[in-house]
C-alpha cells in the first residue's frame, strides 16, 4: 500500500527515472519484471511489486498498475522534508531506536534521514530485474561507512546494508532493516517461525518471556525476539518468507491503536513491522578494516491448500 501520489509516479514511468515525491528525489523503476521506488532520503525502499514472468502468464494476463497492493506500507501522510517517511524499508544506522552512544543523536541514526546517491544500477546481474548500489553523499560516522544494496526480480527482494570500518579503534553499533510490511489487516496476521524464542517485551520495560506457539497480533506489540530463524508473515491474503544474514534479533513491532501523529486511523491496521536487526541485546563489535553485512530476502509462498 503506498500513497496515491506514489502510486501515480510509477504509473507514469516506463523504465526507471528520478524524480520528485514529497520534496524528495526518488529513484521509481516500472518494468516487466515488477516495480519499485526507493528514496534518496535515507536510501529508503518506499515501494516493491513482483509481477508473473511474461513467459509464466498467458497473453493479456498482466496486472494493470496498482491492480494489486506491493509487499511494503507506507503512510498516505508522511512529514514534510527533514522529517522522516513512516513506511518502506528505513535503513536504521548506525544505532537502532534511542540507543546514540551519548543519548542525545536522532532516533534510529543519521542514515535514515541523510542524503545518499544512487552509485549504480544492474539490469543484467540478476537476468529479468535489477540491483541497485547507494551511499551517503557525506560521512555519517568518524569511523564506520554503510552502503546499501536492493536486489529486485518477480520472484523476491533483498535488502542488504554493509557497514566498514575505516578508522583506528573498535567501535559497538546496532542497525535495522525497520520492514513496514502491508497487509490486509494486522490482526488478521499470524508471524510462523518464533515459537519457542526468548523475546525482551519493549511495553513492559524490556521483561524477559519465551513466545509459546506462533505469533499472532492482537494489539499493541513491540518486541525484541533472539532468533535468526526464517519467519512467515501471513496476513491472510498472502504469505512472505522472511529471511536474513547477520541479525540475531528479529523486531516485531505495531503501536495498537496509539498511532504515530502521521498514521491515519484509516490505515492503521494495514501495517506490521518485522525487522532484522542487531539490537542493544546483540551489539555488532567492528574492528578496523572490519566489516558486517545486514541483510533481509523477502519471497512470496503458496497458500497452504
Amino acid at each position: 500500500m503506498i500513497p496515491d501520489t506514489l502510486r501515480q509516479l510509477v504509473d507514469a514511468t516506463d523504465g526507471q527515472r528520478e524524480t520528485e515525491w514529497e520534496g524528495r528525489r526518488v529513484l521509481v523503476i516500472n518494468a516487466d519484471w515488477g516495480e519499485l521506488a526507493i528514496s534518496l532520503q535515507g536510501a529508503q525502499l518506499l515501494h516493491f511489486l513482483p509481477l508473473v514472468p511474461e513467459a509464466e502468464r498467458a497473453e493479456g494476463t498482466r496486472p494493470a498498475s496498482g491492480a494489486e497492493d506491493g509487499w511494503l506500507w507506507v503512510t498516505p501522510t508522511p512529514q514534510p522534508m527533514p522529517g522522516a517517511i513512516r513506511g518502506g524499508i528505513p535503513l536504521c544506522w548506525p544505532w537502532f531506536a534511542d540507543e546514540s552512544p551519548d543519548g542525545k543523536g536522532p532516533m534510529h541514526g543519521p542514515a535514515r534521514t541523510a542524503a545518499w546517491r544512487v552509485d549504480a544500477i544492474d539490469e543484467s546481474v540478476t537476468g529479468s530485474g535489477v540491483e541497485i548500489h547507494l551511499s551517503p553523499q557525506e560521512r555519517l560516522h568518524d569511523q564506520l561507512v554503510p552502503n546499501a544494496v536492493v536486489h529486485a526480480n518477480a520472484q523476491r527482494l533483498s535488502v542488504e546494508l554493509m557497514t566498514r570500518h575505516v578508522g583506528t579503534t573498535p567501535v559497538k553499533m546496532t542497525a535495522a532493516l525497520h520492514t513496514y510490511f502491508a497487509v490486509a489487516d494486522t490482526h488478521r496476521c499470524r508471524i510462523e517461525g518464533l515459537a519457542g524464542a526468548r523475546y525482551l517485551d519493549k511495553l513492559e520495560h524490556f521483561a524477559e518471556h519465551h513466545q509459546q506457539g506462533e505469533l499472532g497480533i492482537r494489539g499493541a506489540l513491540d518486541r525484541i525476539y533472539q532468533s535468526n530463524r526464517p519467519v512467515t508473515l501471513d496476513d491472510g491474503q498472502r504469505r512472505l518468507l522472511i529471511s536474513k544474514q547477520g541479525s540475531d534479533s528479529t523486531v516485531v513491532w505495531h503501536p495498537g491503536d496509539a498511532l504515530p501523529g502521521d498514521t491515519p486511523a484509516a490505515v492503521g491496521q494495514r501495517f506490521l513491522c518485522v525487522e532484522a536487526a542487531c539490537t542493544r541485546v546483540d551489539p555488532v563489535w567492528l574492528v578496523p578494516d572490519g566489516q558486517h553485512l545486514l541483510s533481509t530476502t523477502i519471497v512470496r509462498e503458496a497458500q497452504p491448500a
